[in-house]
C-alpha cells in the first residue's frame, strides 16, 4: 500500500458544509473526507439532513419484521425475487474463507417495477405483505439515497474533480439497503457476526444500533468503530478504490463480539449498472499506472454477489447463470490479509 494506515480510531466529520451554497465550505468538507478516505478508509459523518423520525420508523419496522415466525419471513426469501431483494436467512451468505455469517437480513433494492432494461440487480423489489413495511423502509431508502448523492459530490471534490462528475451516473443505480439483524446469543459473544470483507460498491452509508463493527489497519489490528449517536459510518468500497486510482483504499472490516441484539442498516452506494468504472485521477504514490483495469459497475456487483449467496452459487453450479466476463474473485481489493483465512 502506498500509505501506512496505522490508525487507532475513526475520524468524525461534520458534513453540514456540503449543503452550503459556498463552494469553499463544500470544499473544506471534501478535504476532510479525502484525508479520512486516504488514511483510514472509514469515517463517521454528522450534520446530515435525514430526519430522526425516518430512522426511528426504519428501526421499529425492521424489528417487527424480524420478530415474525420463520415461515412468514421465508415467504419473502431472496431466491424468489427477480432483482436480488427479500429475506436472507442465517447461513445464506458466506464470505471469504467459507465462513457462515450469523445474522439474518432483508435486502431492499432500487424499486423499479417498469424499468425497461433487463439487468440481474434491477427491477421490482420484493416487499412483504404489509403496506407499513414498504412505506417506512422506502421513505428511509429515498432519504438515504439523496444523502448518498450528496456524498458522491463530496468525493468528487475530494479527488479534485468537478463536483457534478458523478451526477449523470446516478440515475437508476442498483443501490441496496440491507436491514440486518444479529440475534442475541450468550454463547456467541466471541464469534463473528459477519466475516471480514470489503464492500463491493463505491461507498457504504451505515446506520448501526449497537457496537460490534471492527476495522483492520495496516498493523493487522482490529480497531473498534463504536456507535456514535447522530452519526452514520461511511466506508470506501472496491469501486471507489478504482475510481480514485488507489488514493482511497477499500478497508477490510467485520462484526465481532455481538454481546446484545444488534440491528444494522447499510446502504451500498454505487453508480448506474452499465457505468464503466475506471481510474479518474492519476495513480496514488507507489501505485502502478496499470494496477486498476476498467470494469462494469453492475457486472462487478453481480459477480461478487454470485460468489457470496448460496442460492446464486447453486444456480451457477447448475448452469442457470454465469459469472460476467472479467469477474474479480472475492477479496480482490483492499487489504484483506491471508491471516484472516486461518483465524
Amino acid at each position: 500500500m502506498p500509505n501506512s494506515r496505522a490508525f487507532t480510531h475513526i475520524p468524525v466529520i461534520d458534513i453540514s458544509g456540503l449543503y452550503s451554497e459556498q463552494l469553499s465550505e463544500r470544499q473544506q468538507v471534501a478535504d476532510n473526507m479525502a484525508a479520512a478516505a486516504r488514511d483510514v478508509g472509514f469515517l463517521y459523518i454528522r450534520g446530515h439532513a435525514i430526519p430522526q423520525p425516518l430512522i426511528d420508523n426504519l428501526i421499529s419496522t425492521s424489528k417487527a419484521f424480524f420478530a415474525r415466525p420463520m415461515a412468514e419471513k421465508m415467504r419473502c426469501y431472496i431466491g424468489n425475487s427477480v432483482n436480488h431483494s427479500g429475506y436472507v436467512p442465517e447461513g445464506e451468505e458466506q464470505f471469504y474463507g467459507g465462513k457462515i455469517d450469523h445474522k439474518e437480513a432483508y435486502d431492499v433494492n432500487n424499486d423499479l417495477p417498469d424499468f425497461p432494461l433487463k439487468r440481474p440487480m434491477l427491477g421490482p423489489t420484493q416487499w412483504p405483505d404489509t403496506a407499513e413495511f414498504k412505506q417506512h423502509i422506502k421513505a428511509y431508502y429515498d432519504a438515504a439515497l439523496d444523502l448518498g448523492r450528496l456524498l458522491f459530490r463530496g468525493f468528487a471534490l475530494a479527488l479534485g474533480l468537478a463536483e457534478n462528475t458523478f451526477d449523470d451516473k446516478l440515475k437508476n443505480p442498483p443501490n441496496q439497503l440491507r436491514l440486518v439483524h444479529y440475534p442475541y446469543d450468550p454463547q456467541a459473544t466471541d464469534r463473528e457476526g459477519i466475516g471480514a470483507h470489503t464492500d463491493y460498491e463505491c461507498f457504504t452509508l451505515l446506520l448501526p444500533t449497537a457496537d460490534g463493527l471492527e476495522v483492520l489497519n495496516d498493523k493487522d489490528e482490529w480497531i473498534d468503530a463504536p456507535v456514535i449517536p447522530g452519526c452514520f459510518v461511511v466506508n470506501i468500497g472496491d469501486m471507489m478504490e478504482i475510481l480514485s486510482n488507489g488514493r482511497f483504499v477499500a478497508t477490510s472490516h467485520r462484526v465481532r463480539k455481538v454481546k446484545e441484539e444488534r440491528y444494522s442498516f447499510p446502504l451500498f452506494c454505487t453508480c448506474d449498472y452499465d457505468t464503466v468504472i475506471r481510474p479518474m485521477v492519476a495513480p496514488a504514490p507507489g501505485v502502478a499506472a496499470d494496477k486498476y483495469q476498467p470494469l462494469s459497475c453492475g457486472d462487478h456487483l453481480y459477480a461478487q454477489t454470485i460468489q457470496t449467496f448460496s442460492y446464486l452459487k447453486q444456480r451457477l453450479a447448475r448452469g442457470e447463470i454465469s459469472l460476467p466476463d472479467a469477474s474479480h474473485q472475492a477479496s480482490s481489493f483492499g487489504k484483506l490479509r491471508d491471516a484472516l483465512e486461518s483465524e
